[in-house]
């Protein structure tokens, strides 16, 4: 019996490795990661996908170039501003997690205008990682939990998985079903450390730019063959 995916997350790498392919400059291709985004998203309604988080920029990516970081920077700007109208038409639910205190104020308004205004959609529902990694999600958690702790909000001995669960970025969010990553890199990157602890992996060699619908739509019905034991035994 077929299993559907409700939860996809994406790392979509390989954008630079595009543009440089084709001799031009790694900008080049993050705009088409960019417009790749949206083909994706219109996928999922028609395969069952409720949720999709896509792995926008990493809390290690302030590494690149300030030339690379501050054209992605104003690329996510343009973005959502070319893109509210049609994720409002098409009822996408548009949420962000990451840390936004380094985030430019400008990008952090219109990241919570677009959370405002897309608030009310249920077809899909997408969820952007912005300046966002796994370890720091955590480390953010923990602080909040014990901040409750000291206040006496929250005993220790109350502290459980779920509790934990509920202080993450993701609160929101079911674990992702599948992970899927681009590019032919094997690797987790920092992503949903906690939320993937049972997620299958799909690692397949496409540059994200050339990564369409029809490849996705294959990688879900892999998925829907897979057994999923979640550390049980089945007879």
């Amino acid at each position: 019996m077929s299993q559907a995916a409700d939860h996809v997350a994406i790392i979509m790498d390989g954008n630079g490795r595009w543009a440089q392919q084709r001799g031009k400059p790694r900008l080049v291709g993050h705009r088409a990661g960019a417009r790749r985004v949206r083909e994706i998203l219109e996928a999922c309604p028609s395969a069952g996908v409720k949720y999709l988080t896509v792995f926008a920029f990493s809390t290690e990516n302030w590494k690149r170039t300030q030339v690379e970081v501050s054209g992605l920077m104003l690329l996510f700007k343009r973005y959502i501003r070319r893109e509210t109208q049609a994720l409002i038409d098409d009822g996408v639910r548009v949420r962000f997690i990451g840390d936004r205190m380094k985030l430019d104020k400008v990008l952090v308004s219109l990241m919570d205008e677009l959370e405002l205004l897309t608030s009310q959609n249920f077809v899909v529902n997408l969820t952007v990682a912005l300046n966002y990694g796994g370890r720091d999600e955590v480390t953010r958690a923990a602080q909040r939990m014990a901040r409750d702790v000291e206040t006496g909000k929250l005993a220790a001995k109350d502290v459980t998985a779920e509790v934990l669960a509920g202080f993450l970025d993701t609160h929101f969010l079911p674990d992702p079903d599948l992970v899927i990553r681009t590019s032919g890199e094997a690797r987790i990157s920092n992503f949903l450390l906690w939320q993937s602890a049972y997620a299958e992996y799909e690692f397949v060699d496409t540059l994200w730019p050339d990564f369409t619908a029809n490849e996705f739509n294959q990688l879900l019905a892999k998925f829907g063959k897979r057994e999923r034991k979640f550390g049980a035994v089945l007879a």
